[in-house]
């Protein structure tokens, strides 16, 4: 019996082989694919709006001549709504995370939290736009403030960073822990000390791309009622504003051809903007990294 296994496996073997090579071929084209449309795609971008990216560009506000068009108004509007949403979102996320983690009990309860939370985070955006307006223009009477808008956007990517956070948490090593009970450590001591160190690099992972979420969300804010088209920047949380891919998708439906160069010089500065805070997340990100 042995023999005819051995057998059996040296004739297998070419068959392997060539499907081995047939799975690589076609996980080569897959990743050249979207890679060449990726590459088309910024091509475009930067070939129509470089010429269009100024100091002036970034210094003015929208305008009906494309000459004249400007992006400051969604540049300052898109800062003060990140300002509100991701410490809201990381403090509510990364708590949820510690208390289904750390200190509630498993029972079906926390399943169903669970399960919950797991299906917010594939809910199309345009839900949470829904429950923004009914919940904080209209519940809480803020209007169409920055205020409103960087809360809608935190509801949007919690389930996000709360799912990323207990995977980053559940990574800590039970070693780790129990030798800081061992010592004599408390709950939150332990958690403070030795959870938070060691997970802080995957959770900082999920709100980067949660954030990078957040950024470029558009179908919300319109729910909400987000400007299109403002000359002034937001002075306060109680502010209307507007964004930078609201401007853009408001440059792109304009008849002038020109418009469409202006989008294309909005989206490389929402690129740019994007990469920035990127950066310094993965810097912040590494440093932990390399201390624990």
């Amino acid at each position: 019996m042995e023999v005819i296994k051995q057998n059996q496996m040296v004739t297998n073997i070419p068959t392997r082989l060539l499907k081995n090579k047939i799975f690589t071929v076609l996980f080569l084209l897959a990743t050249l694919t979207g890679l060449l449309v990726l590459a088309i795609l910024l091509y475009r971008i930067f070939s129509q709006g470089i010429g269009y990216i100024n100091w002036d560009f970034l210094t003015s506000y929208a305008s009906r001549r494309p000459s004249d068009a400007g992006i400051k108004a969604a540049i300052y509007g898109t800062i003060w709504m990140m300002g509100v949403t991701a410490p809201i979102a990381f403090t509510l996320g990364v708590g949820t995370a510690l208390y289904l983690e750390e200190y509630a009990s498993k029972n079906l309860f926390t399943k169903i939290i669970q399960m919950n939370i797991s299906n917010l985070a594939g809910v199309p955006s345009i839900v949470f736009g829904l429950l923004g307006l009914t919940l904080f223009v209209r519940g809480l009477g803020l209007d169409r403030s920055v205020l409103a808008g960087g809360l809608t956007m935190a509801l949007l990517i919690l389930p996000i960073i709360v799912v990323a956070s207990q995977e980053a948490i559940r990574a800590v090593p039970k070693e780790l822990k129990e030798a800081s009970f061992g010592m004599g450590a408390t709950k939150w001591q332990t958690i403070r000390r030795v959870v938070l160190p060691v997970a802080i690099p995957g959770i900082l992972t999920g709100n980067i791309l949660a954030l990078s979420r957040a950024i470029g969300e558009t179908a919300p804010l319109i729910m909400i009622g987000a400007l299109t088209y403002i000359a002034f920047v937001p002075e306060n949380l109680l502010s209307q504003f507007t964004v930078m891919p609201i401007q853009i998708f408001n440059w792109t439906g304009r008849p002038q051809e020109e418009f469409q160069f202006v989008a294309a010089a909005g989206i490389i500065v929402l690129l740019a903007m994007l990469l920035l805070m990127n950066s310094i997340a993965v810097l912040i990100r590494n440093k932990f990294q390399k201390r624990y």
